[in-house]
C-alpha cells in the first residue's frame, strides 16, 4: 500500500539515483505543483500519478512500494541521497544500527559517522558522544590510522564542547600519537593540533596553549581557506584567554581575509560571530563594531544558520544590548536564546546563564548573586579557570552595585 511520507521519500529517491530533477517528470498529467506536493508527503499518489512516475523513472510501479528500508546498507543509500528530513534520517540510523552488530565492521563504520554528524549539527552532543566512542572502537577493529585520527577528532571536539576539556585533551592526544605512529600528515593531524590548543588554553595552560597555535598557524604559513582560517581562530582565541584582545583581534581579522564566503559560508559566518564577540569582551567594550560583525553575518545566518547558530546569535545581540545597557533588551534575547533546548556549547551555556544572572542583579534579584556562584563552583569543576575567574569578576560587581 502507498502511503505518505514513506512514497514520497521513495519518490525522490529514486528521481535523485536516476539524476532526474523534478523538471524531468513533468509533462502531460503531471504538474510540477502536484509533483512538489507529492514528494512532500503532502498529497496522497492515485494510481494515474504512480503509473505515469514509474514510466518517466523508467521502473516498475511496484519500486514506489518500499518503504524505509531496514538492513543497513539500504538505510545508509537513502539517507545519504535523500538527507535528513525532519530528523528521519536520524531515527533510520538508530534503529537500523540497533540490530546491527554483525554487519561488516567497515559498514558500521560508515553509518556510526554519518549518524554523529547528524547528531552533532543537531546539538545532541551527549548521544554525538556515544557514538563517536562507538566510532573510535570501530577504527580500533579496522585498525585504519586515518579512521582512527577522524574519529578520535571528533569525539575531542564533542567532549570540549560539552565542558570536559581534560578528557577532550587527552583524546586529541590519543589521536595525534596514532596519527604519528603511522607517519600521517594530513589535515585532520593539523585539525587535531588546533583542537589540543583550544583544550590547553581551556585548562589554564596558556603557554603550551599558545605555543601548539602558532606552530599551527607556522604550518599554514600564508595559505588561505578554511584550513588557514581555523588555525587563525584558534590563536585569536588562545589570545582572548591570555587576556590580549588586540592580538587576538589581529587574529581574527586575518582569518576572515583568508576565507571567502564562497569556500566555506557557514565557517565566513562563525568568524564574524567570533569577532563580535571579541568586540563585546574587549575593554572598554566596542559595541558598534560588535554590531557591525552581527550585519555582516545575518544574511549567511538565514541561509545556512542552524538552530545552534540561532541561539549563538541571540546570546551575542543579548550581550551588546546589556553592553548598551540595555537591560530589558538583553534579557528578551537572552529569552530567545533559551527558549528551546539550549543546544550551545558548555562555555556559552554558561555564559549565557551568567548573563541573565547580571541582568537579574540590575533588577535586583537577590537570588542572583547565589546563581553567579553556583555557576563560577561549575565552571571551577570543569576545570575552566578563567571562565571561573569571568562569573567571579561578575559577582563582585554585582556586590558592589548591590552595596552603593
Amino acid at each position: 500500500m502507498l502511503t505518505q511520507p514513506s512514497f514520497g521519500r521513495r519518490l525522490k529517491q529514486l528521481r535523485q539515483q536516476r539524476g532526474k530533477t523534478q523538471s524531468d517528470l513533468t509533462g502531460p498529467g503531471m504538474s510540477s505543483a502536484y509533483l512538489s506536493r507529492l514528494e512532500s508527503g503532502a498529497r496522497p499518489p492515485t494510481e494515474r500519478a504512480v503509473a505515469i512516475l514509474a514510466e518517466r523513472l523508467g521502473v516498475p510501479a511496484g519500486a514506489f512500494e518500499t518503504t524505509d528500508p531496514s538492513s543497513l546498507v539500504d538505510v545508509l543509500a537513502a539517507v545519504l541521497v535523500v538527507g535528513d528530513e525532519s530528523g528521519h534520517a536520524r531515527r533510520m540510523l538508530e534503529s537500523a544500527l540497533s540490530g546491527a552488530e554483525h554487519v561488516d565492521v567497515g559498514l558500521q563504520w560508515q553509518a556510526h559517522a554519518h549518524l554523529a554528524r547528524l547528531l552533532t549539527a543537531d546539538g545532541e552532543r551527549s548521544e554525538a558522544r556515544t557514538t563517536l566512542t562507538k566510532l573510535a572502537a570501530l577504527s580500533d577493529e579496522l585498525g585504519h590510522a586515518v579512521l582512527r585520527v577522524y574519529s578520535r577528532l571528533h569525539l575531542a571536539r564533542v567532549q570540549r564542547d560539552l565542558g570536559e576539556a581534560d578528557s577532550a585533551r587527552i583524546t586529541a592526544l590519543e589521536a595525534l600519537r596514532i596519527g604519528s605512529e603511522d607517519s600521517l600528515d594530513n589535515h585532520d593531524m593539523l585539525r587535531c593540533r588546533l583542537l589540543l590548543a583550544s583544550v590547553t588554553a581551556e585548562l589554564g595552560d596558556l603557554a603550551e596553549a599558545f605555543r601548539l597555535s602558532e606552530e599551527a598557524c607556522a604550518r599554514v604559513g600564508g595559505q588561505t581557506g578554511a584550513l588557514a582560517a581555523q588555525a587563525l581562530w584558534t590563536a585569536a582565541t588562545v589570545s582572548t584567554r591570555k587576556g590580549n584582545y588586540e592580538l587576538s583581534a589581529s587574529f581574527l581579522e586575518r582569518a576572515m581575509t583568508a576565507l571567502s564566503s564562497r569556500d566555506d559560508l557557514l565557517l565566513w559566518m562563525r568568524l564574524r560571530h567570533a569577532a563580535a564577540a571579541l568586540a563585546l569582551q574587549a575593554l572598554p567594550p566596542a559595541p558598534d563594531k560588535a554590531q557591525r560583525y552581527l550585519d555582516e553575518a545575518r544574511p549567511a545566518l538565514e541561509l545556512v544558520g542552524t538552530a545552534q547558530h540561532q541561539q549563538e546569535s541571540a546570546f551575542l545581540h543579548a550581550q551588546l544590548a546589556y553592553v548598551r545597557g540595555e537591560y530589558e533588551e538583553a534579557g528578551r534575547h537572552c529569552e530567545q536564546a533559551a527558549t528551546e533546548k539550549v543546544r550551545l556549547n558548555f562555555r556559552d551555556r554558561i555564559r549565557l546563564e551568567m548573563l541573565m544572572a547580571q541582568i537579574r542583579v540590575k533588577q535586583s534579584d537577590p537570588t542572583a548573586r547565589a546563581r553567579l556562584y553556583a555557576l563560577a563552583a561549575e565552571a571551577q569543576a570543569n576545570g575552566m579557570l578563567d571562565l571561573t575567574a569571568e562569573i567571579w569578576r561578575a559577582a563582585c560587581l554585582g556586590d558592589q552595585e548591590n552595596s552603593q
